[in-house]
């Protein structure tokens, strides 16, 4: 049997994901959810314990009381500034530790993710355990991109290229070669709806989402989901395209059905080179 889960969540359904398939499999696990961020329906009748953000030291106590043997990071997160996050004695500790590499989120996490393992937790990423959710290379559904939404596709994997090596998102909207938006702090559904409001005339623009360059795989991989494709159409977007093997797809299905109904292209490329 797989040593017991851990799973730290944020906000979203991706945690509930991952509760779902441990009880598919069996395997024994233990959600340490994220006060003001994890929704109450994901732990409703999961073993779990809600935890202040910047109570670290209490974390590692209860995962431990558990018997977690790895820990997964799953879910937005919004960043708190330090003075709101109160932190406690061993959160102090790392950011007393990692000082100006804490301002951006890959440092961070690295960071996080070092000092779990210090602890005696193994750190996994949420494609070791939802498998089937890992971006495929090729089209989910019948639609596909014309000649102006391939070199959108292309000049959007370039900005975030440019975006993810200053630390500072993992998606874009382009839409007839003009970038209508780039993600950073707001996160992607923010990031859309911003978008709808500079929509121009003619075809609808992309999303693209790419994980950064030096990305930690174990934390905050790229994610879509039915959501995404909702707020696509909304905004008056015709597609979405995410990097193929770096980034996760949750509902699949749902995915592709819902672009099927509501005319939008969504595609698997792998990151141009």
């Amino acid at each position: 049997m797989a040593p017991k889960l851990g799973i730290v969540a944020g906000a979203g359904t991706l945690p509930a994901k991952l509760v779902e398939k441990c009880r598919e499999i069996g395997r024994p696990y233990f959600v340490l959810a994220i006060e003001g961020e994890a929704e109450a329906a994901t732990v409703a009748d999961a073993p779990h314990a809600w935890i202040r953000l910047g109570a670290a030291g209490t974390g590692i106590k209860l995962l431990k009381e558990q018997g977690v043997v790895e820990l997964v990071m799953a879910g937005a997160l919004k960043r708190p500034s330090l003075s709101s996050l109160r932190p406690d004695w061993r959160a102090a500790k790392l950011y007393a530790k990692v000082g100006l590499r804490a301002l951006g989120d890959d440092g961070l996490l690295s960071a996080v993710i070092k000092e779990l393992e210090s602890e005696g937790f193994t750190l996994v990423g949420v494609d070791s355990v939802l498998t089937d959710a890992v971006a495929i290379e090729g089209r989910y559904g019948r639609h596909k991109p014309d000649a102006q939404a391939e070199v959108d596709i292309a000049h959007g994997f370039r900005v975030v290229e440019a975006l993810g090596s200053l630390d500072i998102g993992q998606g874009a909207v382009v839409q007839q070669g003009v970038v209508l938006g780039v993600e950073a702090i707001e996160g992607t559904d923010a990031l859309i709806r911003r978008c709808g409001e500079w929509r121009r005339e003619g075809p609808g623009g992309v999303l693209v989402k790419a994980k950064k360059p030096e990305q930690e795989r174990r934390a905050d991989l790229p994610t879509i989901g039915p959501r995404t494709v909702e707020l696509a159409h909304q905004a008056g977007l015709r597609g979405i395209a995410i990097e193929a093997g770096g980034s996760l797809v949750i509902d699949r299905e749902q995915v592709t059905a819902l672009a099927d109904k509501l005319g939008l292209f969504v595609i698997g490329c792998r990151k141009p080179a």
